[in-house]
C-alpha cells in the first residue's frame, strides 16, 4: 500500500468520485443521494475549479486510485457569514482507518487557516459515526449541539451532531 497523495481534483476524476460517493458504505454517512451522476460530479468539479470560486476541494489518491475527497463550502450568500465554511468529506470504504481522513483534514485545515483566512469551520456528522467524530475532535472541532431526526438514511431518520472549529491562529496584520 503506497503513500496517500493530496491534490486538487480534476474533471477527469469525476467517474472515480461518483463511484466513491455512490458506495452504500459511504453515501449513508453523507448528505448525498444514492446513484450519483458522473455528469453532475463533473459539473460540480467544473464549478469548484473556476477561478474565484468560493468552494475548495482536495482529493486523496493512493496508488493511482481516488480514496477520498474533502471540501470547504460556502455557508450561504450572506456577507455576515463570509468568515465561515462548511466542511464535508468522504473516505472510500477500502481506505477507512488508514490515515486518509487525517491526511485530508491536515491539508484542508491548513488551507482554511493559512491561505483562505477562514475563522470558523462547521460540519454535521451522524451521531453513530464514532471514527469521524474522533477525527474531527483531533483537529479541534467541538460539539455544539445535536439535530434530532436531521437526515433520512435508509428509511430511518438519524440524528447529527453540529461541530465547529475556530481558527487557532487567526490572520494578523504585520507589526501587530
Amino acid at each position: 500500500m503506497g503513500a496517500v497523495t493530496i491534490r486538487r481534483p480534476t474533471l477527469a476524476d469525476a467517474p472515480a468520485i461518483a463511484a466513491g460517493v455512490g458506495d452504500p458504505a459511504v453515501f449513508g454517512g453523507l448528505l448525498q443521494m444514492p446513484y450519483p451522476s458522473e455528469a453532475a460530479w463533473r459539473q460540480r468539479l467544473e464549478d469548484t475549479l473556476k477561478l474565484g470560486a468560493s468552494d475548495w476541494m482536495l482529493l486523496a489518491e493512493r496508488d493511482g486510485e481516488v480514496v477520498g475527497l474533502a471540501g470547504l463550502h460556502s455557508v450561504g450568500p450572506s456577507p455576515r457569514r463570509a468568515h465561515a465554511r462548511m466542511l464535508g468529506m468522504w473516505v472510500a470504504r477500502s481506505a477507512q482507518g488508514q490515515g486518509v481522513g487525517t491526511a485530508l483534514m491536515q491539508a484542508l485545515v491548513d488551507v482554511a487557516d493559512r491561505w483562505m483566512g477562514v475563522l470558523r469551520l462547521e460540519l454535521t456528522v451522524n451521531v453513530d459515526n464514532a471514527p469521524a467524530i474522533a477525527l474531527y475532535r483531533r483537529f479541534g472541532f467541538e460539539m455544539e449541539g445535536t439535530h434530532r431526526g436531521y437526515a433520512l438514511r435508509d428509511g430511518v431518520l438519524v440524528d447529527c451532531h453540529a461541530m465547529a472549529r475556530w481558527n487557532p491562529q487567526p490572520p494578523s496584520r504585520p507589526g501587530t
